[in-house]
């Protein structure tokens, strides 16, 4: 559950309501560096265990896909997962209108728009995976079963090979 005196996120108020434990990480923002490998050294995590959000689009909508943040997502296994012909990013200035989220603060929980999730496998190495908690500077961690289970997300291989 969230600490005492921390604001809310609508990630973290989903994961109360749905009654999933969670731990909440905090870190300081470095404007010049949002990378997601950036935050896994702030916060002393392995990179693989630290998971980013990334939106696509498609001509049937949209849909999240979470990938560590040491690989790339591989849009053709993506789609494959998806069962659609292909897949392309969301545009940057669509984030905030199309998910309620900012670029380094977008969390697979709480979007404006419910839209698919697709993990990548690399999870399972991991009993608990670390993903945006809905914000710049704070990191949720989450059980994968429970994220999973509350997302009816679907685990595929979506990122390339390690680097």
């Amino acid at each position: 559950m969230a600490a005492k005196g921390l604001k809310k996120t609508n990630a973290m108020r989903e994961l109360d309501r749905a009654g999933i434990s969670y731990a909440v990480h905090e870190y300081e923002v470095d404007e010049d560096d949002l990378s997601g490998t950036h935050v896994a050294t702030i916060l002393g995590q392995d990179p693989a265990r630290v998971f980013k959000t990334l939106v696509t689009s498609s001509p049937d909508g949209h849909a999240a896909c979470c990938v560590p943040v040491d690989r790339e997502l591989n849009l053709k296994a993506a789609a494959r997962a998806l069962h659609v012909k292909s897949l392309t990013m969301l545009p940057l200035a669509d984030l905030l209108s199309t998910t309620g989220y900012v670029r380094g603060g977008c969390s697979p929980i709480g979007m404006k728009r419910p839209m698919p999730l697709i993990v990548d496998t690399a999870c399972r190495a991991f009993s608990t995976i670390m993903i945006s908690g809905g914000c710049r500077g704070l990191q949720i961690e989450v059980g994968v079963d429970d994220l999973l289970a509350y997302t009816q997300g679907v685990l595929a291989k979506i990122a390339t090979e390690d680097r």
